[in-house]
């Protein structure tokens, strides 16, 4: 099967608005003038501290795309020790621990996340992930549930759903969650290639073909390739159609 691998949360860092305004010299007014000045100055010193969160931040997702896990993880430390209720900072640091296969460590990092913002899918979506890289499939399809109600045409959630049924053995839902996803992106070569493995694991020669012909017709080599070697294929390997597809 085909796995649908995280995406990266990109997320805007807010920054303080402030202003000041004149006043007289009176003594109360001196007094008020006083504790202005001392917001300013607080608001000026938070400001900073969120533009350093947000360079720290900007420079772990730079770190990720360029596949430096370790280093990525860092730079979101130092963002999230200056400001901890930064949901897409817990998110993109279970990125990088998933890429490390660090699945337990990633999963309380996107937790973090979800404490901070439930309503964050992609932070429920990549705990999904984590889930089924612990073979913790039911729980991965609660959090992958999690994020499609937040995100309906989410369907990388779908596709990886549907995974997590088939390893399960629940065939039939998978299958449902593959449909949904290709109502959603109807060229979707993934969810087609899924659908054949779903089939040939119950021994449905045809509709194995006829959706493994989907996914070859919009990806040829990339199937024809994976299909000779996928044991999901195991039970229809030697039948005659699924010789023929292949040559």
């Amino acid at each position: 099967m085909v796995f649908r691998r995280c995406l990266v949360a990109s997320g805007l860092i807010a920054f303080y608005a402030f202003g000041c305004r004149g006043g007289t010299n009176s003594s109360t007014e001196n007094t008020t003038q006083v504790v202005q000045e001392s917001n300013i100055t607080q608001l000026l010193i938070e400001a900073k501290a969120t533009q350093k969160a947000k360079d720290f931040f900007d420079q772990g997702n730079h770190l990720l795309d360029g596949q430096r896990y370790e280093d990525a993880i860092k730079a979101y430390n130092k963002a999230i020790a200056i400001k901890v209720e930064n949901p897409e900072a817990w998110i993109n640091r279970g990125i990088g621990l998933t890429s490390l296969q660090r699945y337990k460590d990633a999963l309380a990092s996107y937790d973090r996340a979800i404490a901070i913002k439930p309503d964050k899918y992609e932070a429920w979506y990549n705990r999904g992930i984590a889930l089924t890289s612990l073979q913790r499939y039911k729980e991965a399809i609660a959090s992958y549930d999690k994020a499609i109600a937040i995100k309906p045409d989410k369907y990388e959630a779908l596709i990886n759903r549907g995974i997590a049924l088939t390893k399960l053995h629940h065939y039939q839902d998978a299958i449902t969650s593959y449909d949904r996803a290709i109502t959603i992106k109807p060229d979707l070569h993934q969810a087609y290639y899924n659908k054949a493995c779903c089939y040939a694991l119950q021994s449905n020669i045809e509709l194995a073909i006829e959706n493994l012909d989907k996914a070859i017709e919009l990806v040829p080599d990339k199937y024809k390739k994976l299909a000779k070697t996928d044991p999901d294929f195991s039970k229809v390997r030697n039948e005659k159609q699924f010789q023929e597809l292949l040559q």
